[in-house]
């Protein structure tokens, strides 16, 4: 049994530019942050495990699970990485004490520096697109 489609809303030509536009800036954006990831000799993958492992939501442990998830990739390819980011000194795992099938992920010293320095970087160009996002976001409040 087919099902009737609903009638699609008209997109205007501003709204393909406005979608066009936010495109742009995320791509600028990501590369912007491939290059930082390089230059401070992570992998953007790696850059991207930190931010996630220190910026997790609520700020509480964080299983390869949950790194998992935030980083949208297959559980296995989460363990690989976790393992890269382990060799280089850059996370460390713990047994969960409550239930000894959880690894909890903690970032090092060291990943905590790599991290802050990237940090900084990001959100100075962050606040450079901010305006630009701002403008975008509004148009289609108007």
């Amino acid at each position: 049994m087919t099902h009737p489609q609903k009638p699609r809303p008209a997109i205007s030509q501003a709204d393909y530019q406005r979608l066009s536009e936010f495109r742009y800036l995320i791509r600028r954006f990501l590369e912007f942050s491939q290059v930082q990831a390089h230059d401070a000799g992570l992998t953007p993958r790696q850059h991207q495990a930190l931010l996630a492992i220190k910026g997790y939501p609520g700020g509480g442990p964080v299983t390869v699970g949950d790194l998992a998830e935030r980083l949208r990739i297959r559980h296995h390819s989460a363990v690989e990485l976790v393992n890269r980011l382990g060799e280089a000194g850059l996370v460390a795992r713990d047994q969960d004490k409550d239930d000894h099938r959880r690894v909890l992920l903690q970032l090092t010293v060291r990943a905590d520096d790599h991290l802050a320095d990237l940090s900084v970087a990001h959100l100075d160009e962050l606040s450079r697109i901010e305006p630009m996002l701002r403008r975008l976001l509004r148009r289609g409040d108007e």
